[in-house]
């Protein structure tokens, strides 16, 4: 590992909040301490608070959206550096990377929304249109649209 990071004995502890942000799973710690507090990150399967300590050989459950990410902590480290020294810290389960595979491809297969951004002028009108023809004859302050 990088001078950046600390060698971790079995006796070393760290803050949940600090690892996961320097694992770079939150951009930052106040985005980790959140999810703890969520719920949405488990030790041992058991719900935890920010401050608990956690060492080399917990499992962890991370919850990111529809991602769960099932992992084991094989080094501390309360320094954030690049993302390929981040990942030397932990060793995510097969079946764990199999089911975000598998999530990620339904999710690129899902047709990707149509807009884009605020509607035109015109797409507005044609909008108000559609929407006075369904209530009825109401009109704007522009006059029935017809």
């Amino acid at each position: 590992m990088s001078q950046a990071y600390q060698q971790a004995d079995e006796g070393d502890k760290l803050r949940i909040d600090k690892w996961l942000w320097a694992a770079r799973f939150f951009k930052t710690r106040s985005l980790a301490v959140d999810a703890v507090e969520a719920g949405r990150v488990t030790m041992n399967e058991a719900r935890i608070k920010p401050a608990k300590a956690i060492g080399v050989g917990d499992h962890l459950v991370i919850r990111l959206g529809q991602y769960h990410f099932d992992i084991e902590v094989l080094g501390l480290s309360n320094k954030r550096g690049p993302a390929s020294e981040a990942q030397k810290l932990y060793r995510e389960s097969d079946e764990s990377r199999a089911r975000r595979a598998e999530i990620a491809s339904n999710l690129k297969a899902l047709p990707q929304p149509a807009f884009k951004g605020r509607p035109t002028k015109r797409d507005r009108r044609e909008i108000e249109r559609f929407e006075s023809k369904t209530r009825g004859s109401a009109k704007s302050a522009w006059g029935d649209f017809e």
